[in-house]
């Protein structure tokens, strides 16, 4: 393909992605394709001869784009919110355009410049301290790919910090890292890939599934009675399950009397909420300031950038580099070598990283710092407005208090006076709910346990999402869960 194949080629593309969300809202929100379809649709082998684009790009359009599920969609609230703005179409694009591997400054300086310049932003935008700061010259920010591998890279540098100056001859065996019973896989994953120990302390319903300062204490005394060695907590911001947010003011009063114990604090998809002043005292900014060694928020979920786009800062950079520097002689530059730019590749895992800062810079001056803030609060205003008419509701309760943009809620009909004693029996009309809803292609829910209680998550977050979406929803809900209702009833009966 030459510059003017191109050129043609991606004017249809574009004409073709804005007519894709033209008709978004008349898609179904879940695919309806079955496993092993384009298996069958597509040659067992690439082409031995090049074929023509235009086959290619109509290829697409009949086979990949049937077998995607429309995470923009409105009606989506599933999982969590993923963004799919114009503007992080275009950074991505711009970034394709440029591949670097970016792994020190000599690369491309402005791949990283801009991304410490962006981080800054965010850092500011969220309210995070000054420290955090990579102007700062002692912490700063990086974008990972993904929450993951935030966490991953916070349990790395926390176990060389402990190693180093804690204790230099422990045992890897020894070595313990906590997170609770709502923590996101992520943390289970790093103690899998690490080699560690991580245990899950439970939390309760009562405590909002907050991890609490008891529970945290306890476990610390009981580890070293075993000759255990904790060396870090993930506590979270907006689990996924239930959207928890982790007394971070408690465990940070646990820490004074630990001092080698990390704190990770992981708000993927609720940390977003920082950017407006009157969430931050729910999401423990105050405290994420005061005790946090590491913070990471998505901004690929709800923060408006095309995944993947996942945001870490960290008290001391050299926590970092410590861990992660590995510099052979081909790696080696005059400006690395005299301290005067950061060296991404040393602040995570791999090599190798693309040019994301780009996209992120696009939509915050796309939007600005009152757009972003509009976004959030209006995802939460439906999400208020959802959990309201869930309240109203007879046959319908909430299993937690709304979290931001997420509303867990189950199905409790009026003839249940004992929810405790009857949990059996909701979990089985609850199951048989999700299922109806999940058989359906013009909504998409996610189910959740907690604490052995069968719910249902509502997640709020597409840009394109209304109240006249969240109407149709609820609409739906009450139609499926009159059937289940109905069937229980005759049931009972029989």
């Amino acid at each position: 393909m030459d510059i003017e194949q191109f050129r043609k080629a991606g004017y249809q593309a574009i004409d073709r992605i804005c007519d894709y969300y033209y008709s978004l809202e008349e898609r179904p929100v879940v695919s309806q394709v079955q496993p092993g379809y384009l298996r069958e649709a597509l040659p067992e082998s690439a082409p031995e001869k090049g074929e023509d684009f235009q086959l290619i790009a109509d290829d697409y359009q009949k086979h990949i784009i049937p077998g995607m599920s429309p995470w923009q969609h409105p009606s989506f609230f599933a999982y969590f919110p993923t963004a799919g703005t114009f503007e992080g179409m275009l950074g991505d694009l711009y970034c394709s355009s440029i591949p670097t591997p970016g792994f020190n400054w000599s690369c491309s300086p402005a791949a990283t410049e801009l991304e410490a310049v962006v981080m800054d932003w965010g850092a500011k935008l969220f309210g995070l301290d000054s420290q955090f700061l990579n102007s700062s010259g002692i912490g700063g920010g990086v974008i990972q790919t993904t929450a993951s591998d935030s966490a991953l890279v916070a349990v790395v540098a926390a176990r060389s910090r402990y190693i180093r100056q804690y204790h230099t001859d422990v045992k890897q065996e020894d070595l313990i890292m906590y997170t609770t019973t709502q923590t996101h896989s992520l943390g289970l994953k790093a103690g899998l890939v690490l080699g560690l120990t991580c245990r899950a302390l439970e939390v309760k319903i009562e405590d909002q599934f907050a991890l609490r300062e008891a529970v945290l204490r306890s476990a610390i005394e009981e580890d070293k009675k075993r000759g255990k060695h904790p060396f870090i907590i993930i506590a979270t911001i907006g689990t996924t399950s239930s959207g928890a947010i982790d007394r971070l003011d408690e465990i940070g009063e646990v820490v004074k009397d630990y001092p080698s114990l990390w704190i990770h604090v992981d708000a993927a998809w609720a940390g977003v909420t920082l950017a407006c002043p009157e969430f931050r005292e729910v999401a423990m900014l105050d405290s994420i300031n005061q005790y946090a060694d590491s913070f990471c928020t998505n901004f690929h979920k709800w923060g408006l950038v095309n995944f993947d786009a996942s945001a870490m800062w960290v008290r001391n950079r050299k926590d970092l580099t410590d861990a992660l520097d590995i510099t052979p002689e081909f790696l080696r530059s005059k400006h690395g070598d005299a301290g005067t730019v950061i060296d991404y590749r040393n602040w995570h895992l791999g090599l190798g990283r693309r040019f994301r800062s780009l996209k992120v810079w696009f939509v915050l001056r796309s939007y600005g710092a009152e757009g972003f803030r509009n976004y959030i609060r209006a995802g939460i205003d439906l999400n208020n407005y959802f959990a309201t008419l869930v309240r109203g509701s007879s046959n319908f309760s909430l299993v937690t208090e709304p979290s931001f943009a997420l509303t867990v809620f189950r199905i409790v009909p009026p003839s249940v006076t004992d929810p405790i004693a009857s949990q059996t029996l909701l979990n089985s009309l609850n199951q048989s709910f999700h299922a109806r809803i999940s058989a359906r292609h013009d909504i998409w829910l996610t189910q959740t346990m907690i604490n052995g209680i069968f719910c249902i998550r509502f997640a709020v977050g597409a840009a394109r999402t209304t109240k006249a979406h969240i109407d149709k929803a609820w609409k739906l809900i009450n139609e499926e869960a009159e059937v289940v209702l109905a069937n229980l009833g005759q049931e009972g009966r029989d």
